[in-house]
């Protein structure tokens, strides 16, 4: 009987576990989901009897070791800094792991050792990324297979977001649908991209009024901004020579003029704790960044400091999150961006009758010997229920499909992967379209 380990219960899960699960009653296999918190892990497994939960600390060496050593493949849902941890017990026991998780650089040195091994180390199998570069890699080797045309610009976008009834009476339409550390923190740094032949940089204190505006067909007008690195998809997707390559996030018009306010003030900042934090409120940590001055307002201050009215759409949503009440913070210590995530958690926690919604778009433009063409592709997906969210679905039903293909000696690919080669994106997309994760492709020429 062969036996398939997931390591963490976590939001994104679900949908992976349901999915094992009924490949495991189909092939009689086991599926044992090990999280910190049992009885999480158990109400992922529920009464199947081909799954098991168990306890499990990452820190507890010995039982990580015993777990990985009796599993014939290893799914590692765990924070993406504890990844090496679980690949190194993987290398030792000779056993394939996959991840939704972007390559580290000490993970890419594991490479010729697990091709020794005859292993596969497949990452970046989930959404985003994961989805983004299966689908992609689909229609970029669709485009060159065609004698004569040439890839020109390449744009994609990606956002976790809220389904249309859950975002009533929210002005920023948005919740954490994904870890809300990566939120918080998204952007920090310096983004690059190529545009138009030209190397392009935006420094994070200007990131989010560089965005721009997408329009998805049936579902309305969202807001685009640039996430960190675009370059190192040059070689990913072997598009080397490319005028335009871009990989941005999207979010609901006005959310990225609002949050850069949090990011001006300084409010995401990471690198030092704030002073008093066990006392302060809401209020007094919006106040901790602004000017002394004992005559005017927070909101006055606020306002003068972002050059904004008081009655702008800014101070709006600002005030929906309680920012200007003398609510306490409710934490010991922190750096301000972790203050910030846990006040925004407050409200932008998904409720159990909240749904949420997956949209991921792509823009290709090429030459081809009929002039210059162009390719729009869509994905909308909307979640069933607040534990099998479009977000579950989406991180989890692909790494699903390829536990299943490696267990079934599906694919060839040895060594660290992405999932951007035909034999893997395939039929994992296939499989998908089947689930109703389906991309809409509009194709047209473009005005010479």
């Amino acid at each position: 009987m062969k036996s398939i380990l997931v390591i963490g219960a976590g939001r994104s899960s679900t949908a992976l576990i349901d999915y094992l699960i009924r490949c495991s009653e189909k092939n009689q296999w086991k599926t044992i989901v090990a999280d910190l918190d049992l009885d999480l892990a158990k109400a992922k497994v529920g009464d199947s009897d081909f799954a098991n939960a168990v306890a499990l600390d990452l820190n507890d060496h010995e039982k990580l070791n015993s777990l990985i050593c009796e599993a014939d493949i290893v799914i590692s849902m765990v924070p993406a800094h504890m990844h090496m941890k679980v690949a190194n017990f993987c290398l030792k026991e000779s056993k394939n792991l996959i991840t939704a998780s972007y390559v580290s650089d000490e993970m890419m040195e594991l490479d010729q050792q697990v091709k020794d091994k005859g292993l596969i180390f497949l990452n970046e199998c989930g959404l985003d990324p994961g989805l983004d570069h299966m689908s992609a890699m689909r229609i970029i080797d669709e485009i060159k297979s065609e004698e004569g045309n040439e890839l020109t610009a390449f744009e994609t976008f990606t956002g976790g977001l809220l389904a249309e009834h859950t975002e009533k009476n929210n002005p920023w339409q948005y919740k954490f649908t994904w870890n809300p550390r990566n939120v918080v923190m998204a952007g920090t740094g310096t983004v690059k991209f190529i545009q138009e032949g030209k190397f392009k940089f935006i420094p994070y204190h200007r990131l989010f009024r560089r965005t721009e505006i997408i329009e998805v067909p049936e579902y309305g007008f969202y807001e685009g901004y640039a996430n960190r690195d675009s370059l190192k998809y040059l070689d990913v997707y072997k598009l080397r020579g490319i005028k335009t390559l871009y990989r941005g996030t999207l979010r609901r018009p006005g959310f990225c003029r609002a949050w850069d306010a949090f990011i001006q003030l300084g409010a995401t900042d990471d690198t030092y704790f704030m002073e008093g934090v066990q006392n302060m409120t809401h209020r007094e940590f919006i106040n901790s960044f602004l000017a002394y001055n004992p005559h005017d307002s927070v909101e006055l201050k606020l306002a003068h400091y972002l050059r904004i009215d008081l009655d702008s759409e800014v101070m709006h949503k600002m005030s929906w999150l309680d920012m200007f009440k003398e609510i306490p913070v409710g934490l010991g210590k922190g750096t301000p961006a972790q203050i910030l995530e846990h006040i925004l958690k407050k409200k932008w926690t998904m409720n159990s009758d909240d749904d949420d919604r997956i949209v991921m778009v792509h823009k290709f433009r090429y030459n081809s010997k009929q002039g210059e063409q162009a390719i729009d592709s869509f994905m909308v997906i909307e979640g069933d229920d607040a534990e099998r969210t479009a977000m579950a679905k989406t991180v989890g039903l692909p790494l699903g499909i390829a536990a299943e293909m490696i267990l079934m000696d599906k694919i060839d690919a040895k060594g660290v992967v992405r999932p951007v080669s035909p034999e893997i994106y395939n039929p994992i997309l296939d499989q998908l379209e089947s689930m109703g994760i389906v991309f809409k492709e509009y194709k047209y020429q473009l005005e010479s």
